[in-house]
């Protein structure tokens, strides 16, 4: 009985964490989302000091109000073709919670599109590709108007590994 009832609690857990307002972005025609409390700020682009040695997702650091933070650019994580910037591009800041502390990331994607209120009946799991893809990074596939949204788990987008590394970035 004692197994059932944590078995319900995390299921309840999981619906209440899915369940929400998301801000919704693009890369490369398709369509993300990533819970509206992890969003700090959005800002247009502006001049990113690269990082010597890092991998080839992170794009550098910016200074933003006194503040270094890691930027890292979603299509090269993704393993999508590269774009140059456009006026449209911006960095989506947001808050990571890492095994020691959280930590500001800054995500550059396309365009940011608008914040929606997804209810758990339009979210669906993610399809299992298989064991050779990792799919952990994603909460789910939001289903509206006819289109697909990924729900990313922005805490999850980076590996352990990664962001210890970005976290002794300068």
């Amino acid at each position: 009985m004692e197994n059932a009832t944590k078995v319900m609690s995390q299921a309840i857990s999981a619906t209440t964490i899915r369940t929400g307002k998301y801000l919704t972005f693009t890369l490369e025609e398709e369509e993300y989302g990533i819970g509206i409390l992890k969003v700090k700020e959005i800002i247009g682009m502006m001049p990113i000091t690269s990082v010597p040695r890092t991998p080839e997702f992170v794009k550098g650091v910016i200074n933003l109000r006194g503040k270094v933070i890691p930027v890292i650019d979603l299509r090269v994580k993704f393993t999508m073709e590269s774009i140059s910037y456009s006026e449209r591009t911006c960095i989506i800041v947001v808050e990571i919670d890492s095994e020691s502390e959280t930590v500001l990331i800054g995500v550059v994607v396309d365009a940011v599109s608008e914040v929606l209120n997804i209810k758990e009946e339009q979210i669906e799991q993610a399809p299992s590709f298989g064991t050779r893809l990792n799919t952990d990074y994603i909460l789910g596939m939001a289903k509206m108007e006819g289109k697909v949204k990924i729900l990313l788990d922005i805490d999850r987008v980076l590996s352990a590994g990664e962001l210890e590394a970005l976290e002794k970035a300068p």
